[in-house]
């Protein structure tokens, strides 16, 4: 009895397995058909709703990291995963699933936005180990993963207390407003998002982004362009501790030169000098890590005023020493016109 409930068992078990194989088989059957319609007279060189409608194109970024920023460059890093999304109606397909998820072999031969960045410099798509791209359909979800330098115009009048902000520009590079419109995903709150823990800024503090929409008129037409703006805020902690304690310390130092005895002519010159010395060298060190602006910032102007005071110091020193001396010599021409005056009325006396 139990050998014939073992054995019905076993059939009812595999009479399951192999209903599920057939059903996985079916399955695959069903996609592998699909694939294989989905591209029957598709022309990936034609937009979608050519001639009928305008082809809106939704985005959204994810920052997985943010920095590092070239001050000197003007430029900045940014990893992120750029997601775009649109309907097109030629690839509509009936199955199972409602969502068929891909790689990035099929982005190759269908219609894909011509985005690109107004702003970057250079950009980086990721291979290893293969192109990290996904394709979903359907609607149609396209999404690259991607290093991007891009320009940060920066105005440094008040370094170190400065705030920047850093735009990211996209847009499609072909088609005017009346083919290719873009839209956030989500609106302007969530279709940005910056990944927790990933800033990777040394000298700046990520206060926050700016999402929204601009109109560019060329000679080619008018385009949708698609703005971000992260601001950033330099941290002042090493530059009081690399610039303006040192520079400090030395104006203080130049004024010990007062408590010495003014005849002590070579330590005062010590002093002096030592402290014009250092101040020059600060001020060079701390214009090396900016670039080449032609205006005065609010930390050369600090140096400046650093400097007339330790320079006036010392040319303080020289105006005491001259005239000291002066004194010295007109106390003398004196005494020896005295002198002279007592030998004279002595001779005087003598003949009298």
């Amino acid at each position: 009895m139990k050998t014939l409930h073992l054995y019905r068992f076993f059939f009812l078990f595999s009479k399951h397995v192999s209903d599920v194989v057939d059903d996985s088989k079916d399955n695959i059957t069903i996609f592998t058909r699909i694939l294989d319609r989905l591209l029957d007279g598709y022309d990936n060189r034609l937009r979608p709703g050519l001639g009928d409608s305008v082809t809106e194109v939704k985005t959204d970024i994810y920052v997985t990291s943010f920095g590092p920023v070239s001050d000197t460059d003007m430029e900045y890093t940014i990893d992120v995963f750029f997601r775009q999304s649109w309907r097109d109606e030629r690839l509509k397909f009936d199955g199972p699933m409602k969502i068929l998820p891909l790689n990035n072999l099929l982005a190759s031969k269908i219609w894909t936005p011509d985005t690109f960045f107004h702003n970057g410099k250079k950009s980086v798509a990721h291979n290893m180990t293969t192109p990290n791209k996904l394709l979903r359909l359907q609607p149609l979800c396209f999404v690259h993963r991607l290093t991007i330098h891009a320009e940060c115009p920066m105005h440094l009048e008040d370094f170190p207390m400065d705030v920047h902000a850093c735009p990211l520009k996209f847009g499609s590079y072909a088609y005017t407003k009346t083919e290719v419109i873009y839209t956030w995903t989500l609106g302007k709150d969530k279709s940005v998002e910056v990944a927790k823990g990933g800033s990777r800024l040394n000298q700046y503090d990520l206060l926050g982004h700016v999402v929204g929409t601009e109109m560019v008129r060329s000679s080619t037409g008018e385009y949708v362009v698609m703005t971000t703006h992260f601001h950033l805020k330099r941290k002042i902690g090493y530059f009081v501790i690399q610039t303006y304690l040192p520079c400090i310390m030395t104006v203080i130092l130049s004024q010990v030169s007062f408590w010495l005895n003014r005849e002590s002519v070579p330590a005062r010159t010590v002093f002096g000098v030592t402290t014009v010395l250092t101040m020059t060298t600060l001020s060079i060190s701390a214009r090396n890590s900016l670039p080449k602006v032609a205006y005065a910032t609010a930390m050369d102007w600090f140096i400046a005023v650093c400097y007339a005071f330790v320079f006036s110091a010392l040319i303080e020193f020289a105006t005491v020493n001259y005239f000291t001396k002066r004194s010295w010599a007109w106390d003398g021409k004196k005494v020896l016109e005295a002198q002279e005056m007592k030998v004279s009325q002595v001779i005087i006396l003598k003949h009298i």
